[in-house]
């Protein structure tokens, strides 16, 4: 029988991201998603109803949406849903959630720092353009803007 887990959502973060690494050093962001439904009842009437997820992103993706994410950005996430189980420590009954592993992500609005999406000021998403060499410049010689490479390589951090 063949198996399908997909899921699409676009919604607001109900909190600021929680960064963590494991002990292997990979990133992992835990928030939680708010996903708003309207419509109109039969006399007419407006309602609204707001479900709640929570959602696990992995690597790089858990590192860039901590970083440019904050509480009340809008976001597109594209993952798979996983049932997380344990025991409760207080009653020790079996307690289960249901959960959204992240696989792919868009930022909805283009707002800077401040607002959480995009890219913060003074920072472009591109790599900066390739310089050209002065003519006449020596093969190998470096471009003309590329500064001297630093006295030694010891690394600060």
């Amino acid at each position: 029988m063949a198996n399908f887990n997909k899921v699409i959502l676009a919604g607001n973060l109900t909190r600021d991201p929680e960064l963590r690494y494991t002990p292997k050093g990979t990133a992992v962001v835990k928030f939680g998603l708010a996903i708003n439904r309207t419509w109109k009842n039969e006399s007419g009437e407006s309602k609204e109803e707001v479900t709640f997820v929570d959602v696990d992103a992995w690597g790089r993706s858990a590192e860039v949406i901590a970083q440019y994410m904050r509480k009340g950005r809008p976001i597109l996430i594209e993952g798979r849903l996983r049932l997380d189980s344990w025991e409760d420590k207080n009653t020790h009954q079996k307690v289960s959630k249901l959960k959204v592993t992240l696989e792919t992500f868009s930022f909805i609005d283009s707002k800077g720092p401040e607002g959480g999406g995009g890219v913060p000021t003074g920072e472009s998403p591109r790599k900066p353009a390739v310089q050209a060499k002065p003519p006449g410049a020596p093969p190998g010689s470096p471009p003309e803007s590329e500064p001297p490479p630093p006295e030694d390589d010891d690394v600060p951090f």
